[in-house]
């Protein structure tokens, strides 16, 4: 197989080939020929509480995703309506897991995402690339690209990290990006440009970190092959941390559009 082209070194000049502005009448599922879902709370995988101890069950509900009407995606955490039986007992919450694997698939290029969320004491919303392969060849060989992680309990600060073989889970290389100021007080626009063994976090525009094949050696660089994207409202868990028992619901990620940039379409 030819290897992709090695995009231009100036993102800018990248055309826009993708994207999904989530047009359509409000509480419309979003566009199946895009988005499908993971169901449940991962034990039919054998991953209860997603891994992570996560307190969520998802579904595919337009009560947990559906657009509104106004060109957004909204993805909610609320309150089972029927009963649902998560690891540690009846399910508190369910929420939504969107994927876009077997319908967009991406290698290289910009990812850029605007979106907003709200700032519920133990909610973690997060925007992310997982490698196609991962059924085959498991996490972190598969490769993780998180453009965004969102803690609740850390109300001024967003995450972008990267996870890998021999740098995954805590010892993923990440970076926290204060904005002086509540995230949840508006919209924010999170990208990567993704290159042959450089990627770049974005943050309303302005580049804060760069993680280079060099800067994970001795260990893989396993980000040269396609990934899918993954929009997510979890509860709880490791990260996100102990719930504020009157949680206010719902709580939500309303995405304002997704974009993919690229010299050369994949």
């Amino acid at each position: 197989m030819t290897p992709p082209p090695v995009p231009s070194p100036d993102p800018t000049t990248w055309p826009l080939v993708w994207s999904d502005e989530f047009d359509g009448p409000a509480g419309s599922p979003p566009d199946p020929a895009t988005w499908g879902y993971d169901l449940g709370d991962g034990s039919a995988i054998g991953l209860p509480g997603w891994g992570n101890k996560e307190l969520e069950y998802y579904t595919d509900s337009t009560a947990n995703a559906a657009v509104d009407g106004k060109g957004h995606l909204v993805v909610s955490v609320r309150k089972p309506d029927t009963a649902l039986t998560c690891w540690y007992g009846p399910c508190r919450y369910t929420s939504a897991r969107l994927v876009t694997l077997g319908r967009r698939e991406f290698q290289y290029g910009r990812i850029e995402v605007r979106f907003r969320v709200t700032d519920g004491f133990g909610v973690w919303p997060a925007i992310w690339l997982l490698g196609t392969n991962v059924g085959q060849v498991g996490w972190p060989q598969s490769g993780e690209i998180d453009l965004m992680e969102f803690l609740g309990r850390r109300p001024d600060e967003l995450l972008g990290t990267l996870h890998g073989p021999g740098y995954s889970g805590s010892g993923g290389i990440s970076t926290t990006r204060d904005l002086g100021g509540p995230v949840a007080a508006g919209f924010h626009t999170v990208a990567i440009d993704w290159w042959p063994w450089r990627i770049v976090w974005l943050l309303d525009g302005s580049p804060y970190q760069t993680v280079t094949s060099a800067d994970v050696a001795p260990n893989e660089w396993v980000f040269d092959h396609p990934f899918y994207l993954i929009v997510n409202m979890a509860v709880g868990g490791t990260l996100g941390g102990q719930v504020d028992p009157k949680l206010p619901l719902p709580q939500s990620i309303v995405l304002d559009y997704v974009r993919l940039y690229q010299e050369t379409p994949s």
